[in-house]
């Protein structure tokens, strides 16, 4: 412990974006109009906090559709989005199904079947494994869409038709990570065809560019987030890349290692955008119990975008 103020960088924009903001909003509605429990396949959003939250209010995680009961509840599928097959399945069996994927990422969906139905096999650059990743690919056939996660992917790619490709990317990965693959993917494929509108969130890159601004200005840094977000885990890399020698990903106060933190004089802090602001204010608090300190906020961009309900909850309400 020190009497020195401890400067805060508090960069904004940071935590929730529009996405999650609707997907908590799907899931506290559908508990207002058809009452507990309603069923939520995968966490609505990657942060336990918030899961955990949703749960105490009546809302039950699942795994798989197979999970879900017959019944009158609802089955809300998560801001990630899901494959073909599990909207289609809740149809077979007359479930009240509740679609909360994020509108961005909808967007690549249609991208994708859209080159598809022109003849182009779809390139993903993505993490494997992650709900979105396996949401994008479960929406056209097996096959169509081939999975890229590193520029070494790309020189070990092999394609069917060269001049039939495009390519299309996780709306939450790092903004400079993937300008790498799409420069090797164009150079190695000059007639591949990109979005016409990145598909990296708005809110992704909105919170790359604030840690940027904060990152070289600050001894330590603190993602507060969860370690299976992947626009979380992106903040903390964009960090350490911007000069940040200690860039930390932490889901609450009680993770912090003091041992990292006590004897740093500027300290910055982001979130991840499924990170609630209640538990930056937590983190802010606990050092603020240890040494006197200064909080300032660094803004490099405004966020006004609203994402309205599924079109089958608004009827509803």
């Amino acid at each position: 412990m020190t009497d020195t103020p401890l400067r805060i960088l508090l960069a904004a924009p940071r935590g929730f974006c529009a996405g999650v903001v609707r997907a908590i909003d799907v899931v506290e509605k559908a508990l207002q109009v058809y009452g507990a429990p309603v069923y939520v396949r995968h966490e609505i959003v990657h942060n336990k906090y918030v899961v955990e939250s949703l749960k105490a209010k009546g809302a039950i995680f699942v795994e798989e559709l197979d999970d879900v009961p017959n019944g009158t509840a609802p089955v809300i599928f998560s801001a990630h989005g899901v494959p073909k097959s599990v909207p289609a399945a809740a149809l077979q069996r007359n479930l009240i199904a509740i679609d909360a994927t994020c509108p961005l990422v909808t967007k690549v969906h249609r991208e994708a079947a859209i080159h598809h139905k022109r003849g182009r096999t779809v390139i993903l650059i993505g993490h494997k494994g992650h709900p979105e990743v396996e949401g994008t690919v479960g929406q056209l056939p097996e096959g169509a869409v081939v999975l890229v996660e590193t520029v070494e992917d790309v020189a070990a790619l092999k394609v069917a038709d060269e001049n039939a490709l495009a390519w299309a990317t996780q709306t939450t990965l790092s903004v400079d990570e993937t300008r790498d693959i799409v420069a090797a993917l164009e150079q190695r494929f000059p007639q591949i065809v990109g979005p016409h509108k990145d598909d990296i969130c708005y809110a992704t890159t909105n919170r790359q560019e604030a840690v940027s601004a904060i990152a070289p200005k600050v001894d330590a840094l603190i993602v507060v987030g969860s370690p299976n977000s992947s626009n979380s885990q992106r903040l903390k890399d964009v960090a350490a890349r911007s000069g940040c020698k200690t860039a930390r990903l932490l889901l609450r106060a009680s993770e912090i290692d003091w041992a990292e933190f006590d004897d740093i004089s500027t300290l910055g802090i982001t979130a991840g955008a499924s990170a609630p602001e209640i538990l930056v204010e937590e983190i802010i608090d606990a050092f603020a119990k240890r040494r006197p300190i200064v909080v300032e906020t660094v803004t490099t961009s405004v966020e006004d975008m609203f994402f309205p309900l599924p079109r089958e909850l608004r009827d509803a309400v």
